[in-house]
């Protein structure tokens, strides 16, 4: 939705301009009208004049918690761009501030994780590295008891940036969404679920050459997508767009048309594993509203 700056009405200022653009794209995606401007070191929440007192208390509801997940949410939908000048010292803490409040400690933790790996992987250490996390050459009991951590050791090798990017984004995204909404330990179960499920059916197919979150990734897609279906109200929301896509991709993996090698089977269970996990929390919920 856009307006001009001249049919809209100043509702309030704030001093992080990441603050005000979150709010913004909140009463965008509620069908107000809305953008913001700067002011010198201000930023301006602009809303249509006829919705002022409604988007006044929307703004008091939103200030005492601004890192709700339907703030967040209606951010990541959003596709308004707004033309803002960055102060740096203030954008970057202001970054920080928000990306740190997105996500809770098992998000942050793996989401590092991958990233040091990455890191000590491009420095020179990339074949020490996947020789000690890389997945058990032959499943045997004695391969596990010998190193356990390989069940799911791959997830955190990424093999390019474009790789270990794409799947953090997602990873921090969603999982930090399930994890502020769930509670950690959902989000561990979903993790070592989709983690050992996928790295387990890769290497089957495949052989233990493989490494990347995106099994993982799948999981929390399918988690979320599901529980946007079956307990909406939980806030856990994929737009239809955004699930076509990531399904798309997944097709075009398997019909191996794409000119990267695709973890594609690990893609799939980790799908699977995600939406199970959502279907088996909220299944009968979803019953139980019916039935009223």
């Amino acid at each position: 939705m856009t307006d001009s700056s001249h049919s809209l009405q100043p509702l309030v200022s704030v001093p992080q301009h990441n603050i005000a653009l979150l709010f913004s794209n909140y009463l965008n995606s509620q069908n107000i009208a809305s953008r913001v401007q700067i002011e010198g070191e201000q930023f301006v929440i602009l809303c249509s004049p006829d919705m002022y007192e409604h988007a006044r208390e929307m703004f008091n509801d939103f200030i005492d918690n601004p890192y709700d997940v339907k703030y967040q949410q209606a951010a990541w939908h959003s596709s308004e761009t707004i033309d803002v000048v960055q102060n740096g010292p203030a954008f970057f803490t202001s970054f920080k501030q928000q990306f740190l409040a997105h996500a809770g400690g098992v998000t942050l933790s793996i989401f590092a994780l991958c990233w040091l790996i990455y890191i000590g992987s491009i420095l020179g250490w990339q074949k020490a590295i996947f020789s000690e996390i890389h997945f058990f050459t032959a499943l045997s009991v004695t391969q596990f008891f010998d190193n356990p951590l390989r069940l799911i050791g791959p997830v955190f090798f990424h093999f390019s940036l474009l790789h270990i990017a794409f799947n953090t984004m997602w990873w921090w995204q969603l999982g930090g969404s399930i994890e502020k909404v769930m509670g950690k330990m959902e989000l561990v179960q979903l993790f070592l679920l989709s983690a050992i499920l996928s790295n387990l059916g890769q290497f089957i197919v495949s052989g233990p050459n493989f490494g990347g979150l995106s099994g993982v990734v799948y999981g929390v897609v399918g988690y979320v997508w599901w529980a946007g279906w079956l307990a909406p109200e939980k806030g856990l929301v994929l737009s239809k767009a955004i699930v076509g896509f990531l399904l798309f991709w997944l097709l075009l993996g398997f019909v191996d048309v794409l000119p990267v090698n695709m973890a594609n089977t690990a893609h799939l269970l980790g799908l699977v594993s995600g939406c199970f996990l959502a279907w088996l929390r909220f299944a009968n919920q979803a019953k139980g509203e019916k039935l009223q």
